[in-house]
This record gives C-alpha cells, structure tokens and sequence, in this order.
C-alpha cells in the first residue's frame, strides 16, 4: 500500500509558523523539529554564559544574544537556537524582522543528556559551515568546557578546559572567562584533573 509523501515546508513557511508558535522549533530540509525544554541547572549555567559575556562585551562592537536569537546556517538550510551568540561589527539578518542571524562569531551550547551528541556531532558540522563562525564552545553540566577554535588552514582546534584554576580564553572576541564564573555550584567543580589540556583535531568542514 503506497502511502502519501509526507508535505515539506519552505524555509518562508517555517518563518510564518515559527513566528507565531508558543513552542519553538528547529528547521532543516523541510521538517520543523520541536526543542525540547531544559532543566533548571541547564537554564542556570546558559543565563550565568549570557552574563558573564555582556558584562566582558558591555561598550565594545560586539552583541550577546540569548537563545530567543534564532539563527541561520545559510550553506545548510538549519534554522536553530543557539543557547548564546555572539557577533560585532554590522549584524545580518535574513529580513527585517532581524529575529534571524547570520553571522555570529561565537557559538556557546550548554551540554544536556538529550542534546549531547547533536551539539558535538551534526550541529557542529553546520555550525562550521558559518563562514563568519570563529569559536564554538560547549559548557557541561559538571564544569569541563569544550573550546573549538577554526585555524588558518580550516582545522579546528579543540582545548577541553577543566579545574577552578582553568581559563577560557576566547580570541575572537578578546576575552577571558573562568569556567567556575558561569557555574551555579562550583564546590562540584573537579579538583582532581588537569587544569586543561589541549588537543588538535582535523575537522571537515
């Protein structure tokens, strides 16, 4: 029994319903994809990142935005929303709505068990494909953070940064941040591991 092909919407379709949606959803290849909520400490450490980088950013060329900023990965078609960007200098949209962006400089994701393998796997794949894209950087839950950095060569070079005396250094928007600022609870912070440690990685784009 042949069953009907299930109707794609347009990108402009997915804008429409999106706008006026209670439940936001991510969008790719026709399909919108409901996100699903987070937890308290989630949303705690995403709001301590957003802080933590308005007051560094505050005055300068660059905007912190927070996950009701959806963004655009144009090379892709991926409408999603990032839990922080952050981009300087003259902002792009998709249209006057400027609820759209194109060119973040800076990606942050906090780590949840549901998301853990899109954010570090298919989402990062995208997320590369942002030519602006300079940083991406993955917060966990237990105070370890991912820091990938895009090369002159087009690699990406991954520092995992752990420990209260660690610092996260990010370059593209000059900088610095201590893991344990953007952490409700840092009496949990690991003592026992290196302080941080990098590793280099090849990664397509």
């Amino acid at each position: 029994m042949e069953t009907a092909a299930k109707q794609r919407l347009t990108p402009r379709e997915y804008l429409d319903i999106e706008r006026d949606a209670e439940i936001r959803s991510e969008f790719l290849d026709g399909e919108m994809f409901a996100m699903a909520g987070g937890t308290r400490r989630h949303s705690r450490i995403k709001v301590e990142v957003t802080r933590v980088l308005a007051n560094r950013l505050s005055g300068g060329p660059c905007q912190v935005l927070d996950s009701d900023m959806r963004v655009k990965i144009e090379a892709t078609g991926l409408y999603t929303y990032p839990d922080v960007s952050v981009a300087c200098g003259n902002l792009r949209f998709e249209d006057e709505r400027e609820d759209t962006l194109l060119n973040p400089k800076l990606i942050v994701e906090v780590l949840s068990d549901s998301t853990v393998a899109w954010d570090r796997r298919e989402k990062f794949w995208h997320y590369r494909q942002i030519q602006s894209l300079l940083e991406y950087v993955l917060v966990s839950q237990d105070a370890v953070v991912e820091h990938y950095s895009r090369q002159s060569d087009t690699t990406w070079l991954l520092e995992t940064i752990e420990g209260r005396n660690a610092i996260l250094r990010l370059k593209s928007i000059k900088c610095s941040v201590p893991p344990a600022e953007i952490h409700e609870d840092d009496a949990r912070t690991p003592t026992k591991r290196k302080p941080q440690h990098s590793t280099k990685r090849s990664l397509k784009r």
